[in-house]
């Protein structure tokens, strides 16, 4: 089975593909032509991935699926959330994003958080969503170098070490993009 992945993070279509069955391939949006910007104007999660979904099935044809992810922060009101891509600007800068975050931390104990993914599928003319939430907290500094994002600030529960000193076998299982995509392949092994 082949379905369009409706992103351009070649990070996210790495780490997906990875978790997925050799049944499945990835197609990505350069593959069916598509090189423009996709819009992600929703104020939630849900709503990005349902819109990016739906953009690529009405103006390609296609069976797709797309995702979108936020961190959530407790003591921040839930904020980066839907704008964590964007937290310190319209660059879309991992550094930047995450300096500002632990900037906004300084005079806070409660550093609990979460990332939620939400993938939106289009199959057969129906759509379907799947979440994944990641539960931990935010860490005093940057430490790790693998991943993407926020890795190195994103300590999961359970665990000393942030995403971003995790294997990609461990992140995979636990993580929310993980979990989401998880569910994810049930679905499609047993929908085929």
């Amino acid at each position: 089975m082949q379905l369009v992945f409706a992103s351009s993070n070649k990070n996210k279509i790495f780490e997906l593909q990875s978790m997925l069955p050799k049944t499945i391939t990835i197609v990505s949006l350069e593959s069916i032509g598509c090189l423009e910007d996709i819009p992600e104007t929703s104020e939630t999660i849900e709503g990005n991935a349902i819109q990016k979904a739906n953009y690529i099935t009405e103006k390609y044809g296609c069976d797709c699926f797309a995702d979108d992810t936020g961190l959530e922060v407790h003591s921040l009101n839930g904020a980066p959330g839907v704008y964590s891509a964007r937290y310190a600007g319209e660059q879309r800068n991992a550094n930047d994003n995450m300096t500002k975050l632990l900037d906004a931390l300084l005079d806070k104990e409660d550093r609990k958080a979460q990332f939620k993914t939400v993938i939106a599928l289009n199959l057969n003319g129906k759509q379907y969503l799947f979440t994944g939430i990641a539960g931990g907290e935010i860490t005093l500094k940057k430490t790790g170098n693998q991943g993407f994002g926020y890795d190195p600030i994103f300590q999961p529960d359970g665990y000393q070490e942030t995403f971003a000193e995790l294997s990609l076998d461990i992140k995979n299982k636990i993580s929310h993009r993980g979990k989401a995509t998880q569910k994810l392949i049930r679905f499609l092994k047993t929908n085929k």
